[in-house]
């Protein structure tokens, strides 16, 4: 799967309601899966790792990174590689 293909898939899925709620309530919705995760990894580094919660939480956070750009109009994959994949393999303004 494309990273476009991920992106349209959740604004066909969540777009009228995430676009409801707007960028402010989305966002808080993301932090709260970034700390998630950030609980989620830290179970793993203290020898407490559950490898499928961590799988859905990394999985959240992209999800939820993902509508944010949905109902901001970015495009994922297109600002991806704008970013990373240049020709020389850095990220533009990094010599």
């Amino acid at each position: 799967m494309h990273l476009s293909e991920f992106q349209q898939h959740i604004k066909d899925r969540y777009f009228a309601s995430d676009n409801a709620r707007g960028s402010a309530g989305t966002f808080l919705w993301f932090s709260e899966e970034v700390g998630e995760l950030a609980h989620a990894l830290g179970q793993a580094a203290r020898g407490k790792a559950d490898a499928e919660n961590l799988r859905e939480e990394f999985a959240d956070v992209l999800a939820w990174l993902t509508t944010l750009a949905n109902i901001n109009g970015v495009d994922l994959e297109q600002a991806v590689t704008e970013k990373y994949m240049r020709a020389d393999g850095g990220p533009k303004g990094e010599k």
